[in-house]
């Protein structure tokens, strides 16, 4: 017989495949899927750090499909907290969507997105908000029925610079020194500080509520806080620097930008990169002094209830990738 949280066998497309809410008994079985999808290993705590949102209430919500005992298809999503109309309302993000290669265009996708779908209503998350590319926008929209509720943009400020980054990645040889580095540039900025950061808050919109419980669950991305000319700068090293958000005012920008963009160059970081909603203080900021291009579509799903999502608004940090 099967465990109560595994369904009985079902057949898409002449696939037969069986599901299995997420858990901490299988979460390992996201590495051999992403592997298989990306042909990439990750570590092996990566999706049990990401899924394990105990700060919230609650944990692991998703579902992977198997054929027999392989995985061929994972859709989750992220709890998380968020302020609307100045009440917290548990809410998630729409994370992994994963279909093996030989398993695609079966209708996998939809069926694990309408259980996880359901499940969220049992757990009381009332909204699920994503970032989806273009690719998977138009599944989400017809199929699902998302709302698009606005397009991101993103500032891509170049930083001139000898690219050590970009070196250290051709030469592993030189990762583990490059890593050193960056950390002993980065010292002379870093902050203990763990109060609130958002931004959107701050605005007065509606958004993610970025506690001190929230910034420890994200310390699995390798994020970090920096003090530069007294802004707050919340930041990522990937490809570039990236800001997630900032504590910064109108009278310290001016200054505290260029003290970044040296900064990244110290590092040796080709591009700084931001993205946030229209109509935010630090959009508006940003676009006085730097061009813009369109960025992630931001869908919404209402589960039960009315909320104004016109005024939810989001930066770079609450997307999973950050």
């Amino acid at each position: 017989m099967l465990p109560s949280h595994v369904s009985m066998k079902n057949i898409v497309d002449a696939v037969t495949y069986h599901e299995e809410r997420l858990s901490a008994e299988n979460i390992g079985d996201l590495i051999t899927l992403h592997a298989a999808v990306y042909r990439r290993i990750l570590p092996l705590d990566f999706f049990q750090r990401k899924y394990d949102t105990a700060y919230t209430g609650v944990s692991y919500i998703g579902f992977i499909a198997y054929n027999d005992r392989q995985p061929i298809a994972f859709y989750g999503v992220i709890p998380c907290l968020m302020s609307c109309n100045k009440r917290v309302t548990l809410s998630a993000q729409s994370a992994d969507t994963m279909t093996h290669p030989d398993y695609r265009k079966k209708g996998l996708f939809v069926k694990l997105a309408e259980q996880t779908f359901e499940l969220c209503r049992e757990t009381g998350i009332h909204i699920i908000f994503g970032f989806p590319n273009q690719n998977s926008l138009p599944g989400f929209v017809q199929q699902l029925n998302w709302q698009i509720n606005e397009t991101m943009d993103c500032f891509i400020i170049p930083v001139k610079t000898i690219p050590l980054e970009r070196i250290s990645v051709k030469f592993p040889v030189l990762k583990a020194w490059y890593s050193g580095y960056q950390q002993r540039v980065l010292k002379k900025y870093a902050t203990h500080q763990q109060a609130d950061i958002s931004s959107v808050l701050s605005d007065g919109y509606d958004g993610l509520l970025r506690n001190t419980r929230y910034l420890d669950y994200k310390k699995y991305t390798n994020t970090q806080l920096i003090v530069i000319c007294g802004a707050v700068f919340w930041i990522k090293i990937n490809n570039g620097l990236l800001i997630g958000d900032a504590n910064v005012r109108a009278d310290n920008f001016a200054q505290a930008m260029p003290a970044l963009i040296k900064l990244a160059g110290r590092l040796g970081l080709k591009q700084i990169q931001f993205h946030t909603s229209s109509g935010t203080k630090l959009h508006t900021l940003f676009a006085a002094r730097y061009p813009s291009i369109p960025s992630f579509p931001v869908i919404v799903k209402i589960l039960g209830g009315s909320l104004p999502v016109d005024q939810i608004k989001f930066t770079f940090a609450d997307i999973d990738i950050f």
